[in-house]
């Protein structure tokens, strides 16, 4: 792997060891990394008990982990920006949308 191909993963190694370091469950952490033209997007899926830990209260840990990631990509030139995935695959207002559906019926 040459230089280049080295500072296009950083990114993603730095948010893997960061999550692994403050998780319960470091087996279950998986980044995915796109690059696309609106810069680079890296997913992050953890275990479902690990999210509270990684949103933190009022969102302040998930809003401080992005930081981290986009000082990180602007050292290498590059715009990242960080997803965390639902464990169960949809979003909080998705999820919100169906139960109000569902009380509907």
């Amino acid at each position: 792997m040459n230089k280049k191909d080295m500072a296009k993963e950083i990114d993603k190694e730095f948010l893997e060891a960061l999550i692994k370091a403050i998780v319960d469950y470091p087996n279950d952490v998986v980044v995915e990394r796109k690059v696309d033209e609106m810069g680079v997007l890296l997913s992050l899926k953890v275990n479902p008990n690990d999210m509270g830990v990684i949103i933190g209260k009022s969102g302040s840990t998930a809003k401080a982990i992005r930081h981290l990631v986009r000082i990180v990509g602007l050292k290498n030139h590059a715009r990242v920006n960080l997803k965390i995935e639902e464990p169960n695959g949809e979003s909080q207002r998705g999820k919100e949308k169906k139960d109000n559906l569902d009380l509907n019926i």
